[in-house]
């Protein structure tokens, strides 16, 4: 901690940075904590808590998806693809965990970021829908009227579809981008990879093939 602070000190004062060749004398080191003291008061707090790490984002595998953690989201609200993706996440996995909920949403964000698919969330979630067999997405083709009858329920996958969107990590799922329920087995499913198994849902990627046994 201590390198990190006399960095920032060095920097702002002119003094010789820890690379540099200069030797302190006993007598000096108070002098230079006197100075670094000085040069601390100077710097933004919010600036020094960047410089400390502390506003880093933190990755996926340090996040606990508990109710905590929904709690310290900002409410959902955006755009066309931001609720594109809210209703993606309310009616196929409103029943799912929150973990379960940010593996859907990563599905659907790694299909934009692959060359496969549509490159927007609205163009992915609706490819298919209207042709016989080729939606992608169950409930857009299910014949059933898309009506949100649970406002809670939905305020909850909004704060996640909006925390996916400004740039939450794709830790959980291997980069899938295929998903179905354990209920099912799907004749894709024996010929791409099983990255992980969240909830009643099994993920899979593409690019790696499988025997077709």
């Amino acid at each position: 901690m201590r390198l990190i602070i006399a960095g920032i000190a060095a920097a702002i004062l002119g003094l010789p940075g820890h690379g540099a060749k200069a030797e302190l004398r006993p007598n000096e080191v108070g002098s230079l904590i006197q100075l670094e003291r000085k040069g601390l008061k100077s710097v933004p707090k919010g600036t020094l808590k960047w410089a400390l790490g502390a506003n880093q984002p933190k990755s996926a595998g340090s996040i606990d998806y508990d109710e905590a953690w929904l709690r310290s989201l900002p409410n959902g609200k955006g755009g066309e693809q931001f609720t594109c993706l809210a209703e993606a996440l309310y009616f196929e996995a409103r029943g799912e965990s929150i973990k379960g909920q940010v593996a859907v949403a990563e599905v659907i964000l790694n299909r934009v970021e692959s060359n496969k698919f549509p490159n927007t969330v609205c163009g992915v979630i609706n490819q298919g829908t209207g042709r016989k067999y080729a939606c992608q997405f169950t409930y857009t083709c299910d014949g059933r009227a898309e009506t949100v009858g649970n406002p809670g329920a939905y305020a909850r996958v909004a704060k996640i579809a909006k925390a996916m969107l400004s740039g939450l990590p794709h830790k959980l799922t291997g980069g899938a981008t295929y998903y179905h329920t354990t209920a099912v087995r799907p004749n894709w499913s024996r010929v791409f990879a099983h990255t992980t198994t969240i909830g009643v849902h099994k993920f899979y990627r593409e690019d790696t093939r499988l025997s077709q046994k």
